[in-house]
């Protein structure tokens, strides 16, 4: 934190409004049509970290990374040169420089409804996190990979996929305000 004081500290941002959700859905969609035209594939990061566990594997137990039935693919050339690996980078940049010029940025964990710790949370959250990435690998794409461009070319999966996603999402947010 004290790093972002230092480089930051001369910059006077004044804290802006969000983007309306519609402008916001617009300049996503927007996005979404340049990666069909750019790279011939709809947007998605969850490929991207299988890509970094490949190079890991590689540099590690590159045999086996090598032999593996679902890395073995992606230990062709460069896994780190992939588009996808480039997308999600540039997104994680493209965040914080959004979120540093919009006077926004700040290191923190919300304490929701201060029932709980920040241990509790950041565990709850890695767990969480973890399920999403495992369940993204196994339905062979991530909430905006399947979600997103999978609905924008009209695929049923898509659809069905984002239903899930809000009604099982709305559960386990009205499951956690009544334990914690």
């Amino acid at each position: 934190m004290l790093f972002f004081q230092e480089v930051f500290q001369g910059m006077s941002c004044q804290v802006r409004p969000l983007w309306p959700p519609f402008i916001a859905g617009i300049v996503l969609g927007l996005v979404l049509l340049l990666t069909f035209i750019l790279v011939g594939n709809g947007m998605g990061s969850s490929g991207a970290f299988a890509r970094v566990a490949t190079e890991v594997g590689l540099q590690v137990a590159p045999e086996a990374t090598r032999e593996n039935a679902y890395l073995g693919g992606m230990a062709q050339g460069n896994p780190l040169a992939a588009w996808i690996v480039l997308a999600a980078v540039g997104t994680f940049i493209g965040a914080i420089l959004a979120s540093i010029s919009s006077g926004r940025f700040k290191v923190k964990v919300d304490r929701g409804s201060g029932r709980i710790g920040v241990g509790t949370r950041l565990a709850l959250a890695l767990g969480g996190g973890l399920l999403a990435g495992f369940g993204s690998r196994l339905a062979a794409g991530c909430t905006s990979g399947v979600g997103l461009s999978n609905t924008a070319m009209l695929g049923v999966a898509g659809f069905v996929f984002l239903i899930a996603f809000f009604v099982v999402g709305l559960l386990v947010s009205l499951f956690m305000r009544r334990v914690w």
